[in-house]
């Protein structure tokens, strides 16, 4: 019998993503993708009877409730998401002996810093989003001390909504765009995140067996405003893009200003080997 891998949030960046790299590991693991129809993160009561049938092995936590400003206001669904279900999932992992792999973000932390974010930085987040993913890491930890947590940011795909499709369809129809260039961190593609999640769970069936906080992105510190130009001379279009602070875009949610994280103890511990940030945007820009 093959370890049954479940990936939950099928239909998001990451998922996708991991729906992609799946055919390729076919021989040695049998895969079973989720949504909120086959499991439902609202409401954490479905996930025990979800165990018992399905009986996995390995469980990646995709889903999230990613809308930012949103979440300032629809907190209990957040919260339910993020946090609760979060500690369902990995209480489920524990009693069944299945190994957790869960998604977190950079904005756990505040922002104030100037240097990539420790793995032991103390979070502090400066939105419900960031708080809710924040409890939600806790209560992994609390409920399944061997949970692998992976905090990534800016994550992009050719699939779903991110940063990179709303740059080039609003590129396409207008001739100015304002980005904010006071915000720092660093993209991810979720093809390469893919690509390290499975290589930590082909490692732990090889007997490698790592548990705890890691951080994950591609390599490079940039500003929105500079990830929108990139995206413009990889793409061949001609939009002005302007610089703006922060400050002349308010939203509903704050968000750091600076989320940079030191992702040395992930290439570590699993041999993971990161990616330049630009030469990911131009693979997958090439997939588009």
């Amino acid at each position: 019998m093959k370890p049954v891998v479940v990936v939950t949030g099928k239909n998001g960046q990451l998922g996708w993503e991991l729906q992609q790299l799946a055919a390729f590991y076919q021989n040695e693991f049998e895969f079973f993708f989720t949504d909120r129809t086959e499991l439902d993160l609202g409401d954490p009561a479905s996930i025990e009877p979800f165990f018992k049938a399905v009986k996995p092995q390995y469980f990646i936590n995709c889903a999230a409730y990613t809308a930012v400003d949103k979440a300032e206001f629809d907190q209990e669904l957040a919260l339910a998401i993020n946090a609760t279900a979060v500690g369902a999932i990995a209480l489920c992992c524990e009693k069944n002996n299945c190994k957790l792999i869960t998604i977190s973000t950079d904005y756990v932390f505040n922002g104030n810093g100037q240097s990539p974010y420790q793995l032991n930085t103390p979070t502090d987040p400066v939105n419900y989003y960031g708080f809710a993913k924040c409890f939600g890491e806790q209560l992994a930890q609390k409920n399944n001390p061997s949970s692998v947590i992976v905090r990534t940011s800016w994550v992009y795909s050719t699939h779903g909504n991110n940063f990179v499709k709303t740059m080039l369809r609003l590129m396409k129809e207008r001739p100015e765009l304002n980005v904010v260039d006071d915000q720092i961190g660093s993209p991810t593609y979720a093809a390469d995140l893919a690509q390290a999640i499975m290589k930590i769970i082909a490692m732990n069936q090889q007997g490698t067996h790592h548990a705890g906080i890691y951080h994950y992105s591609n390599i490079g510190a940039i500003s929105w405003f500079d990830f929108a130009v990139a995206i413009k001379e990889e793409a061949g279009l001609n939009t002005h893009i302007k610089p703006i602070p922060t400050s002349a875009f308010p939203t509903p949610a704050k968000r750091p200003a600076y989320s940079v994280m030191d992702t040395d103890q992930i290439m570590q511990d699993f041999d993971i080997s990161l990616h330049e940030w630009r030469n990911s945007l131009k693979r997958c820009l090439k997939e588009m």
